[in-house]
């Protein structure tokens, strides 16, 4: 069982509008893998959950994560306010991460808040496998510059303002991408049409799925999806998205 932990803000600044990229120091950094999240405290107590925040990189070296968020509501909100030098509790690394495939032609997809994930991956596979990023945004654009270090960019925007105008299966058609194995991140309408497309291709799909949590360690069933095996932790056709997951194979579960 992980702890409750005591980090330390190293820095933060503001990347886009109301998006925020924080970097911890934390013993964290020691074991997550790309796809892990962890789960944030606020100060305000009356906000009892945690947030749960996805890894967007790890530098084992100076042991820190980097994280990469929208401020949605009040414990975002609080986070945004936090300056280097601040502590923060955490607990973390959380989750599954992404089953790395070496040696293989790989699509990693993001959309909105789910791009953050796709920086930390594309980091651990491109010394490992062909990586081909796929990132949609609903028009202003973060995280360019970390993605194209880590593989070639394709962009997708709503408004066309930049790259192929529609969604991340848009461009992945516009640009007749190809792979052999897809990683994805973002809102589950997309999601679920990636899943579909992979299925249709034949491809191996690895989903990382968003959902509101809880106590983000298993405990309490409040972020559960359908699935298509029972969960032997609860006996119903049921998968805890924050230890079972956030990573799942696609045909693993229904959307």
């Amino acid at each position: 069982m992980r702890e409750k932990e005591k980090a330390v803000v190293v820095s933060q600044e503001c990347i886009g509008t109301g998006i925020y990229s924080m970097i911890i120091k934390t013993k964290a950094a020691d074991s997550a893998v790309a796809g892990q999240f962890v789960s944030i405290y606020c100060k305000d107590k009356t906000k009892l959950l945690p947030r749960p925040i996805s890894i967007c990189e790890i530098d084992k070296e100076n042991g820190t994560i980097r994280i990469v968020y929208r401020v949605v509501g009040g414990g975002t909100e609080e986070m945004s306010g936090y300056k280097s030098g601040d502590g923060i509790e955490l607990i973390g690394p959380l989750g599954n991460g992404f089953m790395q495939r070496e040696n293989k032609k790989a699509i990693l997809i993001g959309g909105g808040i789910g791009i953050p994930p796709m920086v930390g991956l594309a980091e651990a596979l491109k010394d490992k496998a062909e990586v081909q990023i796929v990132a949609g945004y609903r028009d202003e654009l973060f995280l360019t510059k970390e993605l194209q270090e880590n593989g070639s960019l394709y962009i997708a925007t709503e408004d066309g303002s930049c790259g192929t105008k529609g969604t991340v299966i848009d461009a992945i058609k516009d640009k007749e991408i190809q792979g052999d194995v897809i990683y994805a991140c973002g809102p589950t309408p997309m999601l679920r049409a990636i899943k579909e497309y992979a299925m249709g291709k034949g491809i191996e799909c690895q989903l990382s799925l968003e959902e509101r949590m809880a106590c983000g360690i298993g405990a309490c069933l409040a972020c559960v999806c359908k699935s298509k095996d029972k969960d032997a932790h609860s006996n119903v056709n049921n998968k805890r998205i924050c230890k079972d997951g956030p990573v799942f194979l696609a045909e693993e579960v229904e959307l």
